[in-house]
């Protein structure tokens, strides 16, 4: 809690919203996250990386809601320094970052959005579910974490990908009605990564939030447009700020009452529906069709999920 307190307007939040979890919210700030790993498919398949890795003294587990994972018990030396890092048979990656693509599913051969794609964790990902085929356009705004993005699909030997760097607004007039899925990783305050990045108590406020807020608005109207009748589009933040979350569907169903809210399938992890409402702001009923995963509940970072279907014609 003392560090919490260095931040008023977020400590306010998270009583708020976490009632009478917050001190195993606080606790899992507090605790480390072990390392997972995916197995880079595109490059070796995955009981060779274990016996490499083993071999080298790492202990690995494996994950029930996801084969092409594992997760480092004991290790020698940090992950990246190992050659198959170096050469591009794994990539490094928090457990919760996984779900996204898994819920949207792409498919092999399909047109397939990331939005706001840098570093290119979930990019490369679809990649490898899409077997190197169809076409995913990966988009930034940043310069520099495109440079990450290409330097990542490069290392992993990712071939269907093209890096755009556009405002993601335009892809609502760039692209329309042009993609299969759609995935919206969206700029967030982050509160759900607070173990491993407490600068967040720096920065962390209501007019910060305002303004992801209004740009998180305007990605999930684009993305929405930019799916063809039947496309399936992940709206998905790493934060618990009600108004980037169930605020932000809500926002969609307001302008398109037509957009159909799916089921989230769980994985087998603790997920919370989401809220049907936060202070004075009734949300769609639909909206709890969405889900929170909650840190101090998983041992994993936090992450809001939605699934949304454009109805076909």
């Amino acid at each position: 809690m003392a560090s919490l307190r260095r931040n008023a307007q977020l400590k306010e939040l998270l009583e708020d919203i976490l009632g009478s979890e917050l001190d195993e919210f606080l606790r899992w700030m507090e605790a480390p996250l072990q390392d997972v790993i995916r197995v880079n498919t595109l490059k070796i398949d995955r009981e060779t990386l274990y016996k490499r890795l083993t071999s080298q003294g790492f202990e690995l587990e494996e994950l029930d809601f996801y084969r092409d994972a594992f997760r480092i018990k004991k290790a020698p030396m940090p992950p990246g320094k190992t050659i198959e890092h170096f050469l591009g048979y794994f990539y490094v990656q928090e457990v919760a970052s996984m779900l996204p693509p898994l819920i949207l599913n792409p498919a092999p051969g399909e047109y397939v959005l990331d939005m706001a794609a840098a570093p290119g964790s979930k990019t490369t990902q679809m990649a490898q579910m899409m077997g190197n085929t169809g076409v995913i356009v990966a988009n930034d705004i940043n310069f520099e974490r495109i440079r990450a993005l290409s330097h990542n699909i490069d290392r992993l030997g990712v071939l269907n990908v093209i890096v755009t760097e556009f405002d993601g607004y335009k892809f609502a007039h760039l692209t329309p009605e042009t993609f299969d899925r759609v995935l919206i990783d969206a700029p967030c305050s982050a509160i759900g990564t607070l173990h491993r990045s407490q600068e967040i108590l720096k920065w962390w406020s209501w007019q910060k939030v305002g303004r992801l807020v209004r740009t998180q608005r305007g990605l999930i109207l684009a993305g929405y447009d930019a799916l063809k009748p039947g496309g399936i589009m992940v709206y998905s933040t790493c934060t618990l700020t009600p108004e980037e979350n169930e605020g932000t569907v809500d926002f969609l169903l307001s302008r398109h009452p037509e957009a159909e809210i799916l089921e989230v399938p769980d994985f087998g992890f603790v997920m919370d529906d989401g809220l049907p409402g936060w202070r004075r702001k009734t949300y769609n009923p639909e909206v709890r069709k969405t889900k929170r995963l909650l840190p101090h509940k998983n041992m994993t970072e936090g992450f809001f999920i939605a699934k949304i279907r454009k109805p076909p014609i």
